[in-house]
């Protein structure tokens, strides 16, 4: 019997094939003790198991980069998250000392210790720590899957010519990552767009939908299914009609997409002739390859904090400095803005003890970087050396407070005196500017716009200040609303503030990179987007077919509204 069952949409496309079910393999654990005589056979059994995960993601690294044109700095760097994990004292040395002490088996052992980590995350209610917590269930589970032996074998292609539909409770990113070449799509019961598999599918260009709840107990092995990745849809049981449908679909956003290419050298422009910029973000020099590709006029937003997270030591400032190099260098002469590194909450730097009951309302961001002003300073002093070979902005994440904007600038000053003592070239002229994404920022923008030389709108944390949603939590996901009448009031206000200061400013958060809401930014007077690189062709699409004109008067109108359902309608309208 055909049904119809609705999810979170995280990566693009349509996907038609058989459903394989993965299984949850630690649900099989069992628990049993090991006998004295045996104890060795056991260490050595486990340790058999860590060093053949670490080959296999290995691996999976080396596939994923030869995958591609250009290496997946995001897939890459969640691969090494996964083997820093098998290398941790707290999870796997743990294990084993407990497979020592209370002779448990080698499965057992890794579960307990995996709970008593986990429980650990589970005290603080932030999205990115929670992924974290993911990332340590898919290592044990990838750990046990070695151990029981299971190679999870994918069947090959069917008769029919369908493909496969992985059906799972969750994946890994190593995991997707592994059925890259086997499959067409895959479904979870849980799982949010920020997840990492989620980023993960985007980035290999997998359609896939989550957070479809007990999706894995409702399916049998072999049903048929259809993926809508766009509409966040799985269809189970197809009738021939609706595969035909699906068919000729999925026909269309091929052929899309190969228009899309041709439009890699037209500039952005508007039906009247007005100029868009569209940057993109990234997280290191390995991404500019993307610029190149889609022609994006620069770089938006360069998240620095990259380079400090998932290490044991920090880097120093001649290895930053390098870093900051190689990608201005890459730009060829386009615009670079830096984002100063974003810690706490999600991220941790290393060696950092603190416990706070709220990171993400907590020492994070620019709060943070002002408590480490030695670490700060090495990070300015780079930046500032680096600015030397191209064009550069610094750009301040977070800001709430007047004194923020102050200390950050007195740091640059001191960092200029001392480079300036060394004879170290930098500009002088280089631009500061910030980041809005507390609702406190966009409300007072006078003592910003008086102090800063251009602005941002990060909108993933302004909805979520805003509307004090987790937009990592599935049970209030759905709360997170981008066109609430709050959000666009603020967003609308922030850009004004910007005009009548004449500030430049851009938005760089998941609103910019959304197709459905371009033509409502634009009519907002945005005229700046900085978005993922593989959105950049679409929303200049968008940005061709945009009438200013028209567009204005309606957004203004919409922006009148506040009831949630009638604004979404006129936002849909917009361009009818």
């Amino acid at each position: 019997m055909s049904f119809t069952v609705h999810g979170l949409p995280v990566s693009q496309g349509i996907a038609i094939g058989h459903a394989h079910l993965v299984s949850h393999a630690l649900l099989e654990v069992n628990h049993y003790q090991i006998a004295p005589r045996h104890l060795e056979a056991e260490l050595e059994r486990f340790d058999n198991a860590v060093a053949s995960v670490e080959r296999e993601l290995l691996g999976l690294k080396a596939a994923a980069a030869a995958a591609a044109a250009q290496p997946h700095s995001e897939v890459g760097a969640f691969i090494d998250l996964q083997r820093m994990m098998l290398e941790d004292p707290v999870l796997v040395e743990a294990a084993r000392a407990k497979i020592k002490e209370h002779h448990y088996n080698a499965e057992w052992a890794l579960v307990q210790q995996m709970e008593s980590v986990v429980e650990q995350f589970r005290q603080i209610e932030d999205p990115y720590l929670r992924e974290r917590q993911a990332d340590v269930v898919q290592v044990v589970e990838r750990l046990v899957k070695a151990l029981l032996g299971d190679p999870g074998p994918l069947p090959s292609k069917r008769r029919d010519g369908h493909g496969t539909i992985v059906v799972a409770h969750d994946l890994s990113p190593a995991d997707t990552i592994g059925f890259k070449d086997h499959i067409a799509g895959f479904i979870t019961d849980i799982g949010g767009p920020t997840s990492h598999t989620a980023i993960v599918a985007r980035s290999l260009d997998i359609p896939a939908v989550v957070g479809l709840r007990h999706i894995r107990d409702l399916l049998r092995a072999n049903e048929l299914i259809i993926v809508d990745g766009t509409r966040g849809v799985a269809i189970i049981d197809p009738d021939k009609s609706v595969i035909e449908e699906y068919l000729l679909r999925r026909a269309a956003l091929e052929l899309e997409r190969s228009k899309l290419k041709r439009l890699r050298d037209t500039p952005a422009a508007t039906l009247g002739g007005e100029i868009i910029q569209l940057l993109a973000n990234i997280s290191g020099p390995q991404d500019m390859a993307q610029i190149k590709e889609t022609n994006a006029d620069g770089v938006g937003l360069f998240r620095t904090e990259f380079l400090f997270i998932d290490r044991d030591t920090l880097p120093d400032e001649d290895e930053q400095y390098e870093v900051y190099r190689s990608v201005l260098k890459a730009a060829s002469g386009k615009p670079v803005t830096a984002r100063t590194f974003d810690i706490g909450a999600d991220k941790t730097l290393a060696g950092n003890t603190r416990d706070e009951p709220n990171p993400a309302l907590g020492l994070r961001a620019v709060r943070y970087s002002l408590t480490e002003p030695k670490i700060f300073l090495a990070q300015l002093r780079a930046l500032l050396r680096a600015s030397a070979h191209g064009k550069l902005q610094i750009m301040i994440p977070m800001l709430a407070h007047v004194d923020e904007i102050e200390q950050t600038l007195a740091l640059i000053e001191k960092a200029k005196e001392e480079l300036r003592e060394e004879k170290i070239k930098f500009d002088e002229k280089l631009p500061v500017g910030g980041m809005v994404e507390v609702p406190a920022a966009a409300l007072a923008l006078g003592m910003f716009v008086r102090r800063l030389d251009f602005l941002s709108i990060g909108t993933n944390d302004l909805i979520q200040y805003t509307l004090a949603v987790d937009r990592g939590n599935e049970a209030v996901v759905r709360l997170y609303d981008p066109l609430h009448p709050a959000v666009l009031k603020l967003i609308s206000g922030t850009i004004q503030a910007a005009q009548r200061a004449e500030l430049p400013v851009s938005i760089c958060g998941e609103m910019a990179g959304n197709p459905a809401f371009t033509w409502l930014l634009l009519g907002m007077g945005m005229r700046s987007f900085s978005m993922h690189p593989a959105r950049i062709l679409e929303i200049k699409r968008q940005i061709l077919r945009a009438d200013l004109v028209e567009i204005t008067p309606k957004t203004q109108r919409i922006l009148k509204l506040d009831e949630p359902a009638r604004i979404r309608e006129a936002v849909e309208k917009l361009g009818v």
